[in-house]
């Protein structure tokens, strides 16, 4: 008879374990996804408050204005909230093609806030003529201007 309980004893102290080292996986995972759910919120939130609109006419020389091979683009916060005006955390594509060498600056004011406009200079010394395409992203908000050189 007493074989019988500690071979229950045993048995008992394992389920334990088994038990206590679940629980403390199960917490572990509950965090994990807790923080990335706050994460989420906070990308949807950006999202939401993030909208801009390129507010040039694309009837309009937008291709080498000035003599340098740029594309000048005006492009307009019209969302919720301050963006940078740096570029920073903002994807441009020409034609298809990432494009990093594009510089800002903001027309009429010291930062982009919501209502004001930046200029946007993208450097394309060899763009060919023809229709050409430029997608401008920022915090998912995604806008495309057509035109032609």
């Amino acid at each position: 008879m007493a074989s019988v309980s500690a071979s229950h004893l045993i048995i008992f102290i394992a389920s334990i374990l088994v038990a206590a080292s679940v629980a403390g996986t199960i917490t572990s995972t509950v965090g994990q996804l807790s923080e990335a759910v706050d994460d989420l919120g906070v990308d949807a939130s950006q999202e939401v408050r993030t909208d801009i609109e390129i507010i040039s006419d694309s009837g309009a020389d937008v291709y080498d204005r000035d003599g340098n091979g740029n594309i000048t683009l005006y492009v307009k916060n019209t969302g919720s909230q301050r963006l940078p005006a740096d570029g920073a955390g903002m994807d441009v594509i020409v034609d298809g093609a990432y494009w990093t060498d594009v510089s800002m600056t903001v027309v009429d004011d010291d930062a982009w806030r919501p209502g004001t406009v930046v200029r946007m200079e993208l450097s394309a010394p060899d763009l060919s003529s023809g229709d050409h395409r430029v997608q401008v992203t920022i915090n998912g908000d995604r806008e495309v201007f057509e035109f032609n050189t």
